[in-house]
C-alpha cells in the first residue's frame, strides 16, 4: 500500500489509530473478499448450470460451459494470486501500474465468462422446457455484471478520498479502519492467560510432545488437565471421570481420532462433551466429516496456542452455558413434580389430567356411585378440652390413616369439614363394585380407629353413612378450587350418618342391595330422615 492511501485511512480518524500494517492488512483482506463473493457465486452457477446440461442439453451447450468453468478458475485463482503483489509492494513501487494490470487480468476471464454466457443465452432462449436454465444462465450473467461495476472501486484504493468525504460507508479503506479499530490486538502472553473457565480436560494424542506441550500451556491457564496416548485410554478415561472438553488428535494409530468421535457421539452419556479435533491433515473432507461426526470445532497443526485458547474457550464457554441450562431445566422439572404433586393433594388424578389437557369446565353426570361421610361424635365437647396443636395432631393422625385406607381400597377421597371426612367410589371409569370399595373401607376405618385410639389423648368414635345413587361432580372455583359432588344421593349418605350409632356404619338400602351377598348387614329399621321422610336403613356388620 502507498503512503497516499495509508494518508487516506488516517483521514478516518485522528483518534486511537490503530497500527498500519493491520490497516492494511484488514484492507488488502475486504477487497479480497469482496472480489471472492461474486467469483464463487460465479462458479457455483456454472456446477449447477453443467448439472442440468448433462440432463439432455446440446452438445454445444456443454462445450461451452466448460469453457465458462474454465474462465470461472482462472478468474478464482487470479483473485488469490494478484493481490499478493499489492499486499508485498513496497512504497517505491508504481501503485498505478499495479492498478492497471490488475484492472486487465480480471477483466479478461469475466469479459470471457459474459461472452460466452451470452451466446449461450441466446441459443438456450430458444429451446423449448428451458425455462430453469436460462434462469440460473441470468443470474450467472448478473453476477459477472456485478462483479465488472465492483472492479474499479476495489482496486483503485485511492478513490477512497472521494468515498469519504461523501460518507460512503462501503469504502474499502473505511470499513478496513472501523474493523482494525473496534478488534482489540492480541496482547503479548495472551495464549498463556488465566481461563476465564478453568475446566477439566481430556488431551488425547499419541505423540507424547504434543501431549506435554498441551498438557504445560493449558495449566498455565488455570486447566486441569489429563493425558491419553491412544484413543482406546481416551475411551476408558472419560466412562470413568467428567471432563468439559476433549482435544482429539485424528491421526492415531490404533483407532483413529474420528472413530473415538463416533463412539463418544452416539453414547447417550456422553455425546454432550465438546471435542475439538486436532490434526495435521488440514483437508476439506475429514473438516467436514468430523463436524457431521459432531465435532465443535476442527484445529490443523501446526495451532496457533493463542487461536487455540480462544476456540477452547469458546467449546467451554458453550458446554459451561449447556450445563446450566440443563441444571436449570432439572430445577425447572422437579418444581414441576411438586407443583403436579400439590395439585394432585387437592384433585384426583383424572381431574388434573383432564386441565392440563385443556378442559376449562369440568362437570359430569354419574348414574351409579356409592358415598361415605364419617363424622367423629361428641367431637366439640372433645375439642373443647385439647390444645390447637394437640386437636390438629389427633384430626391429622386420625385423617392420614383413613386417606391410606381410601388409597389402599381405590376409594376417591372428597375432603373434610372440620371433623368429618367424605369419601366416594364409581367416579372415574365403570367400576361393578364401588359398593363393596366403600364398605371395605368403612369396615376398616372403625379398625383403624380402634387401634388409634390407645395412643390418642382420648377415646374417639365415629358415625359413618353410606349411601349409592347418581350424582353431579365437578370442579368449582377459581380461586383455591375443589373437587365436589352434589344431587340427593349425597344428601341422603350425609343423613344416614347424621342419624346412625357411634361406632357403627348405617346404609341405605340402594347400598344394601349392592352390598348383598358379599356383606353381612342388620335390619335397622324405618328411621325418619329429613327431607326423604321414612327411610329403610341397615347397619353394616362386616364380609361374610
Amino acid at each position: 500500500m502507498t503512503l497516499s492511501d495509508r494518508r487516506i485511512i488516517a483521514m478516518v480518524s485522528q483518534e486511537d489509530q490503530p497500527p498500519a500494517d493491520r490497516t492494511d492488512r484488514a484492507l488488502i483482506a475486504y477487497v479480497q473478499q469482496e472480489l471472492s463473493a461474486p467469483a464463487e457465486a460465479i462458479a457455483g452457477y456454472v456446477e449447477i448450470l453443467l448439472e442440468e446440461a448433462e440432463k439432455g442439453a446440446p452438445h454445444e451447450f456443454r462445450e461451452d460451459l466448460g469453457k465458462i468453468q474454465i474462465a470461472s478458475r482462472a478468474l478464482g485463482a487470479l483473485i488469490a494470486s494478484l493481490m499478493g503483489p499489492i499486499r508485498d509492494r513496497d512504497d517505491t513501487a508504481d501503485p498505478e501500474a499495479d492498478r492497471r494490470r490488475l484492472r486487465h487480468d480480471l477483466r479478461t476471464p469475466i469479459n470471457a465468462i459474459k461472452g460466452y454466457g451470452e451466446m449461450l443465452r441466446e441459443d438456450a432462449a430458444a429451446l423449448k422446457d428451458a425455462r430453469a436454465f436460462v434462469d440460473d444462465l441470468d443470474q450467472l450473467l448478473a453476477e459477472a455484471s456485478r462483479f465488472l461495476e465492483r472492479i474499479d472501486g476495489l482496486v483503485d484504493f485511492s478513490s477512497a478520498d472521494d468515498a469519504l468525504s461523501t460518507g460512503n460507508a462501503l469504502d474499502p479503506a473505511k470499513v478496513a479502519h472501523r474493523l482494525v479499530a473496534s478488534v482489540q490486538p492480541i496482547a503479548q502472553g495472551e495464549a498463556d492467560s488465566l481461563a476465564a473457565l478453568p475446566s477439566r480436560i481430556l488431551v488425547v494424542d499419541d505423540n507424547a510432545s504434543n501431549r506435554d506441550l498441551l498438557k504445560r500451556r493449558l495449566e498455565r491457564q488455570g486447566h486441569f488437565v489429563t493425558l491419553a496416548e491412544n484413543g482406546i485410554a481416551a475411551l476408558a478415561l472419560v466412562r470413568e471421570a467428567a471432563f468439559d472438553l476433549i482435544l482429539l488428535d485424528l491421526l492415531m494409530p490404533d483407532i483413529s481420532g474420528f472413530d473415538v468421535l463416533v463412539t463418544l457421539k452416539g453414547d447417550s452419556f456422553l455425546r454432550d462433551i465438546p471435542v475439538i479435533m486436532i490434526s495435521a491433515l488440514n483437508e476439506l473432507d475429514s473438516i467436514v466429516r468430523c463436524i457431521e461426526a459432531g465435532a465443535d470445532d476442527y484445529l490443523a497443526k501446526p495451532f496457533d496456542p493463542v487461536l487455540l485458547r480462544a476456540r477452547i474457550g469458546a467449546s467451554l464457554e458453550k458446554k459451561h452455558l449447556r450445563d446450566r441450562e440443563r441444571e436449570a431445566s432439572a430445577a425447572l422439572l422437579v418444581e414441576k413434580e411438586r407443583s403436579e404433586q400439590l395439585l394432585l393433594n387437592i384433585l384426583p388424578a383424572p381431574i388434573v389430567a383432564r386441565l392440563k389437557s385443556g378442559e376449562t369446565v369440568i362437570a359430569d353426570h354419574l348414574d351409579d356411585v356409592t358415598i361415605l361421610f364419617a363424622d367423629f361424635v361428641g367431637f366439640t365437647e372433645i375439642s373443647s378440652k385439647l390444645t390447637a396443636p394437640d386437636l390438629v395432631g389427633v384430626l391429622g393422625r386420625v385423617f392420614s390413616a383413613f386417606d391410606a385406607l381410601a388409597l389402599k381400597f381405590g376409594v376417591e377421597k372428597i375432603k373434610t369439614i372440620g371433623d368429618s371426612y367424605m369419601a366416594a367410589c364409581g367416579l372415574f371409569g365403570a367400576r361393578e363394585d364401588h359398593a363393596q370399595a366403600v364398605a371395605d373401607l368403612a369396615l376398616a376405618m372403625i379398625d383403624a380407629l380402634e387401634a388409634l385410639n390407645a395412643e390418642l389423648p382420648m377415646h374417639i368414635e365415629i358415625r359413618i353413612g353410606i349411601n349409592s345413587g347418581e350424582v353431579v361432580a365437578g370442579v368449582i372455583g377459581a380461586h383455591k378450587f375443589i373437587y365436589d359432588i352434589w344431587g340427593d344421593s349425597v344428601n341422603v349418605a350425609s343423613r344416614l350418618e347424621s342419624t346412625g350409632l357411634p361406632g357403627c356404619i348405617q346404609v341405605s338400602k340402594a347400598t344394601r342391595d349392592r352390598l348383598s351377598p358379599h356383606f353381612l348387614l342388620e335390619e335397622r329399621g324405618s328411621l325418619e330422615v329429613k327431607g326423604k321422610g321414612l327411610m329403610e336403613t341397615f347397619l353394616l356388620v362386616g364380609r361374610k
